[in-house]
């Protein structure tokens, strides 16, 4: 039987001769301090079997997300860009037309912002936030939530607040996978699976673990208690490069995901590795 073709529903990339990445900072992530192209992923994502990715943003800076939409216009991989606004703006509804107008703007699925650097642990409360969420929703978009574990109960409030809109919540909230605890991540990350709107992406865990020493059996008890509370209808694989690569190969990481989720049999990660990528971001891909 031929293996369904996989889609690798998160990863980046970035060109620092055109713009520095502020966030690549410290001995920790030296590695990551240098550019990334699609061409560098495209023959580690075949060989992997993935066929069709979402290209996400990495900093909030309006002129990245008309790069990444050209970038998807003449990428046979690329089947949706998760960009970014300001969702604090006045017009965030003509932003996101303008956006839809570019080159390869049929590919704009979502939107993002990075909540995890902002200090307010209720930022997504904000009356200005809560109208720029709306226009995403008008818009038919889905917006991915970057947040730290003490911000998932204000995750939580908006999702609940704002249910026209698809919350898609990154890297699984980022539990404390490296200290091996699990509260208040878990009470947190159920109360937000609660809510029919939300979906999750089963990445990023690799580097929330020690990236020196981890082991899949690090990660399966996140990875369980995210498959319960979410299942796979509402679990998406994706692969967080070249982040991923601090800790894991590409096909590393595609190998682990496949290993903590098979236990949900073939149609569980058929789910997981595709079919909700697909529905929940409208993603078309022929590959």
């Amino acid at each position: 039987m031929t293996q369904p073709m996989r889609i690798d529903a998160h990863h980046h990339v970035w060109d620092l001769s055109v713009r520095d990445q502020d966030w690549i900072t410290g001995e920790d992530l030296a590695p990551l301090r240098r550019s990334f192209a699609l061409a560098d992923l495209e023959p580690e994502a075949r060989a992997a079997g993935v066929g069709a990715t979402v290209l996400v943003q990495t900093v909030t800076v309006a002129e990245e997300t008309p790069e990444l939409l050209a970038l998807a216009a003449g990428s046979g991989l690329v089947a949706g860009v998760v960009g970014w606004t300001d969702l604090t703006a006045p017009d965030v509804a003509g932003t996101l037309a303008a956006l839809r107008g570019l080159p390869g703007g049929d590919r704009l699925v979502g939107i993002r912002h990075q909540v995890q650097g902002e200090a307010d642990p209720r930022w997504l409360l904000r009356p200005d936030v809560l109208r720029g969420l709306e226009a995403v929703a008008a818009a038919g978009l889905t917006y991915d939530l970057i947040v730290l574990p003490h911000q998932l109960p204000a995750a939580v409030r908006a999702a609940a607040m704002v249910p026209g809109l698809t919350f898609v919540l990154d890297h699984a909230g980022k539990p404390p996978v490296a200290t091996g605890r699990t509260q208040p991540w878990a009470d947190g990350l159920r109360a937000l699976a609660a809510l029919p709107n939300t979906v999750c992406k089963l990445s990023g865990l690799v580097t929330e673990a020690d990236p020196r020493t981890w082991t899949v059996e690090d990660l399966r008890p996140y990875a369980d208690t995210v498959i319960d509370a979410f299942g796979p209808e509402r679990l998406m694989f994706g692969s967080d490069w070249p982040v991923c690569r601090l800790a894991a190969s590409y096909a590393d990481v595609v190998d682990t995901a496949r290993r903590l989720t098979a236990g949900l049999g073939q149609d569980g990660q058929q789910a997981v590795f595709s079919a909700t990528a697909r529905r929940v971001y409208g993603l078309s891909t022929t590959s």
